[in-house]
Formats: C-alpha cells, sequence, structure tokens
C-alpha cells in the first residue's frame, strides 16, 4: 500500500469522508512537483481531500505523520546514541567554548545542560534555522529520554524536553537581547512590543522543531498507524454534547452560526424545489387544444411552500442541560426557515421561555435569564415529565395547532413518578409532528426510570441524539 492510499485509509478512520476521485487527485498532487515544498504539498492535499473547515486540524495532525519533516529517515542511522555525538561534535566547532574544555567536565563529547541552552539561545538570536534544527535535535537526545515499545504520548516528552531547556527562561532572555537591537530612537513601548513578539515567533518555531523530532521519532518506533491511534481525537460533530469539555463546549458553540447558515440555505432550497403539486385539470385541458386534444402537456400547481411552526419542550435537569441549552441554540438560530418558535423550559414545572431570546442576541444572557429567572421548578428540582406536560396543555391549551411540530428535548428520566403519557397523546392528535431527542445511547433507554417505551407510541420518532452529526440529520427532516 502506498503513502497517499495509506494516508487516504487514515482519514477515513478519523471519519472524514474521501471519494475515490479526491483520492485520484490526490495521488496526482503527490508526483507533482509539489513533493519538494512540503507546504505546498500540505496546501495542495488539502484541496484535493478535505471539503470541511472543521475537518482541517484532523487532517493537518495525520499530515504531521505520514508526510513528516524527515519521511524516511531509513535505516542509514546507526543508533540514538551515534547520531547525538555526531550532532554534539559538529555542533561544538560552533560552540564559544574549547572542545578539551568540554571533555574535562565529563564523558568524552558531551555537552551539559548549560552549554546546549547557550546554544539554543545564540541560534535563535542569529536567527540561524540549520544550527537551530541540529540543536533541536540534540535537545530531544539529552532530554526527552523517550523509551522505545513505551506508550507514552508524544506531549510528555515535549514538556520534559522544555522543561529541561526552560524554554520560558529562553524567551524571558531572547527578548531582553532583541530589546538591546531594536533601535533607540524609536518609541520604547514599541520596541518593547516587537522584541516581545519576535521572541515569542522564534521560541514557538523552535517548540515546532522540538516537537517534530519527537513525533518522527515515535513514528520510527511504533509505526505510523499506532501514532495516528495515540493522536484521534473525535471530529467536532463526533463529540458527544453531554460529555464535552469546556474547550469542546466552546468549539461547538462557534460552531453554531455556520451550521446554522447552511442548514436554513439547504431547508430552503430543499422547499424552493419542491415537486410539482396536483394537476391542474382546466390548464391541461386549455393546453391540450392548441395540441388537437393531446393531453402531451399536463400542468400541474404550484405546491404552497410552508414553513413548519417549531414548538420546543426542553428539560434543563441536571446533565442533559447542555444538551437542551445547546439545541435550542442552534433551533433559533434556524429561526428564519419557521412560522414561528414557542420554547418552554421544564424541570417538574415548566415555564415559556421565548422572550428571553428575543430580549438579547446573546444565547449565553437568555440561558443565564433563564436560570435564574424562569419558573420550572415545581415541587424538589426532579425531572417529573407527566407534571410538566399536565401544566403544558393546561397553561397553554393554544400553543400546539396542525402546523406544529413538537420536539421535546431530554433523557425521559422521571423519576419513578406517572409519565402522564395520555397527555403526549392529546398533544400527537392536535400536532403535525412529534419529535423526541434523547440524548442518552439507546442502550441506557427503559433502564432505571426511564420511561421511553410510555411515550415512543405516540412520537412521529424517538432519536438518540447526542452529536452535532446527529442534530444535523434530525434538522434536514423538519418540514
Amino acid at each position: 500500500m502506498d503513502l497517499i492510499t495509506e494516508f487516504v485509509a487514515e482519514l477515513r478512520q478519523y471519519g472524514i469522508p474521501v471519494s475515490l476521485g479526491e483520492s485520484i487527485d490526490a495521488h496526482e498532487a503527490l508526483i507533482s512537483e509539489l513533493i519538494d515544498d512540503r507546504e505546498l504539498l500540505k496546501e495542495a492535499l488539502a484541496a484535493t481531500l478535505i471539503k470541511n473547515e472543521a475537518h482541517r486540524e484532523a487532517f493537518e495532525s495525520l499530515f504531521n505523520i505520514y508526510f513528516g519533516v524527515n519521511v524516511e529517515r531509513g535505516d542509514a542511522e546507526d543508533s540514538e546514541d551515534t547520531n547525538k555525538h555526531e550532532g554534539e561534535d559538529s555542533l561544538l566547532a560552533g560552540n564559544t567554548v574549547s572542545k578539551s574544555a568540554k571533555l574535562s567536565g565529563g564523558s568524552s563529547g558531551s555537552l551539559s545542560q548549560e552549554e546546549v541552552i547557550e546554544m539554543l539561545f545564540n541560534a535563535l538570536v542569529n536567527g540561524d534555522k540549520d544550527r537551530l534544527n541540529q540543536l533541536a535535535k540534540l535537545a530531544v537526545s539529552m532530554f526527552a529520554s523517550i523509551e522505545p515499545g513505551r506508550p507514552v504520548g508524544g506531549v510528555y516528552y515535549l514538556y520534559r524536553t522544555l522543561r529541561n531547556i526552560d524554554i520560558e527562561a529562553l524567551q524571558a532572555k531572547l527578548k531582553n537581547a532583541l530589546l538591546k537591537q531594536r533601535d533607540k530612537n524609536t518609541d520604547e513601548n514599541l520596541n518593547e512590543r516587537f522584541a516581545s513578539d519576535e521572541a515569542t515567533l522564534r521560541t514557538e518555531k523552535l517548540k515546532k522543531l522540538i516537537e517534530d523530532e519527537i513525533r518522527q521519532r515515535l513514528i520510527e518506533d511504533r509505526g505510523k498507524q499506532a501514532m495516528a491511534k495515540t493522536l484521534k481525537k473525535p471530529l467536532l460533530e463526533d463529540i458527544d454534547i453531554m460529555r464535552a469539555s469546556r474547550q469542546e463546549m466552546f468549539d461547538l458553540q462557534q460552531a453554531i452560526v455556520p451550521l446554522s447558515r447552511k442548514l436554513a440555505s439547504r431547508l430552503a432550497n430543499r422547499r424552493r424545489h419542491l415537486r410539482q403539486g396536483r394537476l391542474n385539470w382546466p390548464a391541461t385541458i386549455r393546453k391540450s387544444m392548441a395540441l388537437g386534444g393531446s393531453l402531451a402537456e399536463p400542468i400541474f400547481k404550484k405546491p404552497k411552500i410552508s414553513k413548519p411552526d417549531i414548538i420546543l419542550l426542553a428539560d434543563l435537569s441536571g446533565s442533559v442541560a447542555s444538551f437542551a441549552r445547546f439545541t435550542l441554540q442552534l433551533v433559533y438560530a434556524l429561526s428564519s426557515q419557521f412560522t414561528k418558535i414557542r420554547s418552554f423550559a421544564f424541570i417538574d414545572g415548566i415555564d415559556e421561555i421565548t422572550s428571553y431570546f428575543n430580549l438579547t442576541t446573546d444565547p449565553m444572557k437568555s440561558f443565564y435569564k433563564i436560570n435564574t429567572e424562569a419558573d420550572i421548578m415545581w415541587l424538589d428540582g426532579h425531572s417529573d415529565y407527566g407534571h410538566a406536560l399536565t401544566e403544558f396543555v393546561k397553561k397553554w391549551p393554544e400553543a400546539v395547532t396542525p402546523k406544529s411540530s413538537v420536539l421535546i428535548l431530554g433523557d425521559a428520566r422521571s423519576n419513578y413518578h406517572n409519565p402522564h403519557s395520555d397527555i403526549l397523546k392529546q398533544l400527537s392528535k392536535k400536532s403535525k409532528h412529534v419529535y423526541w431527542l434523547n440524548p442518552e445511547p439507546k442502550a441506557y433507554w427503559d433502564s432505571g426510570d426511564s420511561i421511553v417505551k410510555e411515550y415512543a407510541p405516540f412520537c412521529d420518532e424517538v432519536l438518540e441524539v447526542r452529536t452535532l452529526k446527529q442534530l444535523e440529520l434530525f434538522v434536514n427532516k423538519l418540514d
């Protein structure tokens, strides 16, 4: 299997769709002259293989593994120790301290930690890329202490190397050196800013060189596929919303606006290109008279394009609250595609929260007001779906109409309270559709206090929706 085929297979394993045609295009890019320029090759492959910007990070991680700086280091190198000492000997020639002085302090040809740091500092000050690359390899050899076969991530070895060279102190020292080189006649604050930014830029390049070297050594030890599995993270659209970290949840929030635009465009196009309506007999007969009575050209009525009303009932208790908030935010971002949206939040009590979204464009402020002002607790603050549904039809009997699509967001765990499924049966008869979006895995449904089976007969569908991808697939069903 050639390199591109392996790379494409790994992208597919990651969940990134790559067609056969795109794979052929990637082969074309690889055999072109771009192979001599790694950055141009990366952009060429990205252009041929990546259709979604959200997949870019995963693509770059795999590209660094399969098309690293030293893709074919091979067997020409004797051993890590040999390379280390050869590197030291070649670097000694450019070091200000004599070789004999080095030998007096330890084993033949060895360099001390302080000497390596000083050499790194000089290379950074002078902007010597080749020397910095050599020193980065030397630093990894001396300080990373990579153990063959040990299942440790590259981050651990990177941290160990950067700690030993004291990267923060090195950056501060570099900043001072660069500041002294600045024009004294220039504004002092401006000099400070330029020196700081340049020092940060150069030390980041050093970190990248060290990271590349560590990755390459781990690839040689474990193989490309094993390294890809070690680095594998779920794509944004596959992250479990219920278990997302703070950073992942932030990334998901950032994805809502572009996703809503894409979905809105898709829904609008689908409605615009609806199939023809019912046959228009009078118009067809009139047309046929011009053709001698032949019904060769039937005329159809134009279908009436309607947008659905959305009624959202969202459980905001406990851990499912993050899922409900996320779904509410997406639906409101899609508001242009619905005639109207009315939202209700509940725990064991229920309250309408539509106005909270109309007051501000910041969803976080809306959710804060909902949590602090909405009357969604009735008794003990534990989910009671039966009581919430009963109160809903009692307080807002006019909310659901034959045009309404009712979306219920929650895990259907009702703490062994009466489910009052007859209320959902009423809603099902009054509405156009009833969908239940459950963020729990299907395997957990109807276990413990879960009452999915009580409500499922009165829903068009009960769907497991735990990820952005699943939520996107559901929104495409709305009509």
